[in-house]
């Protein structure tokens, strides 16, 4: 489900999303669209400046922004300081280890009532984010 392998073309990737493939676009799509991950723009900004990358912060978050926009990657809010960009853009839902500071797939749907819960008139279920925030057993 949404995984990708190494071998995509990235630079057509961002063209079937609608997303002109400048050079810096290019160099956060190839990291972050080559294997399934949850990563925030911080930690995107340090890895790519670790590969050697020059970019900007903003750029990066301007970036990860337009992909989501534009339904390449998916933008998952923990909470209003924290918000994480996730490479497979298939609906699905998350746990969140508050110990151990990990955005984490759930195997399953978690929350099947909703797609038959009655919806104000006039409107429809487009899309359900669901966050379960856990902790360690002590």
């Amino acid at each position: 489900m949404g995984r990708r392998s190494h071998s995509i073309d990235v630079p057509a990737q961002l063209r079937e999303h609608g997303i002109f493939p400048t050079g810096q676009r290019l160099s956060v799509a190839r990291l972050l669209l080559t294997k399934h991950q949850h990563v925030t723009a911080d930690q995107l900004h340090m890895m790519l400046r670790n590969q050697g990358v020059q970019i900007s912060k903003a750029t990066v978050y301007n970036t990860l922004n337009l992909f989501a926009e534009k339904g390449l990657i998916r933008e998952i809010v923990v909470d209003a300081t924290l918000t994480y960009f996730d490479s497979n853009s298939a609906p699905h839902h998350h746990f969140y280890n508050l110990d151990e500071g990990k955005l984490i797939d759930s195997p399953e749907p978690l929350c099947a009532l909703l797609p038959s819960a009655e919806l104000p008139p006039g409107t429809k279920l487009e899309e359900v984010d669901v966050v379960v925030k856990i902790r360690n057993l002590a």
